[in-house]
């Protein structure tokens, strides 16, 4: 009778090769998972915008008449035929929230160089408030900017409700939100794409029903970006019932904003609505 003669791969053999199996696997998956995690990450942390892209730009329709003008910490498209921007733009970083130059003393003046500016006069016994778009608190940091942001190419009439009502409110949010943020993007002005009847002074400068103003933050992490739209006079509900996308405010005024930043970025951005999410960091 032939001797019995165990073999050579044992049970404990065969367990022990699926043993190593199973570890190969978990590892594999386990690498697999990682790297799905990291490219996860990757979809989602934005590289910070080049301080060279040019972020105020500002495309205009060619329904409104308009003319670039770069002051110190700002730009304006002016519209000399309403006598009022069409649009003004700025950075502001969180350095620029402070300064030592007050706008006591400041006077309101023409810009000479500018066709079809205001002039003082139009305001006065006019029933409006000289609307800074820009406002004098954001150029603290230079006194050029500071005189520059009083030039009537950066004013246009508005209510004394919402003047000193909800629209400092909101001058104020975004001071605070460039200190969070390190610097935001701003662009500003009035509603003119709308059938506006009123004026005022003998220039005839116009008076708009509402006033927009845009917000991007490229530098935070995701990017973000939101969009408000005022009446001319009280503002029920505050600021955060005037929220809208950037997309709406484009839509309404037929201006197209922030077109320096990556096709992928401003299309969330400009989509975006929440104001909640820039006063819970």
């Amino acid at each position: 009778m032939a001797k019995y003669r165990p073999s050579r791969r044992s049970p404990f053999t065969r367990q022990g090769s699926a043993v190593l199996a199973i570890i190969v696997v978990v590892a594999l998956v386990g690498c697999m998972l990682r790297s799905m995690a990291s490219q996860q990450q990757a979809r989602h942390t934005y590289a910070p915008l080049d301080s060279t892209v040019d972020m105020l730009y500002v495309r205009v329709p060619a329904v409104l008449a308009n003319s670039d003008v770069d002051y110190t910490g700002f730009r304006v498209g002016f519209n000399a035929g309403k006598h009022v921007p069409n649009y003004v733009a700025w950075e502001l970083t969180a350095e620029r929230t402070e300064g030592a130059y007050s706008r006591k003393g400041v006077p309101f003046q023409a810009d000479a160089d500018v066709d079809g500016c205001a002039v003082t006069a139009d305001y006065r016994r006019s029933g409006f408030d000289r609307g800074h778009m820009a406002p004098a608190a954001d150029m603290k940091w230079d006194s050029v900017a500071m005189i520059q942001c009083h030039y009537l190419t950066n004013i246009a009439p508005q209510a004394q409700q919402l003047n000193t009502g909800a629209w400092n409110r909101l001058e104020n949010l975004c001071r605070k939100w460039a200190r969070r943020y390190g610097r935001i993007f701003i662009v500003a002005g009035p509603v003119l794409t709308d059938s506006l009847t009123r004026h005022i002074g003998r220039t005839g400068v116009v008076v708009p029903d509402r006033y927009f103003k845009v917000v991007v933050a490229p530098d935070a992490q995701p990017p973000m970006g939101i969009g408000f739209m005022m009446p001319n006079g009280y503002v029920e509900g505050g600021v955060q019932q005037t929220a809208m996308s950037i997309d709406n405010v484009e839509a309404i005024t037929g201006l197209d904003f922030f077109s320096a930043l990556p096709d992928s970025v401003e299309a969330d951005v400009e989509a975006q609505t929440s104001f909640h999410q820039w006063n819970v960091r």
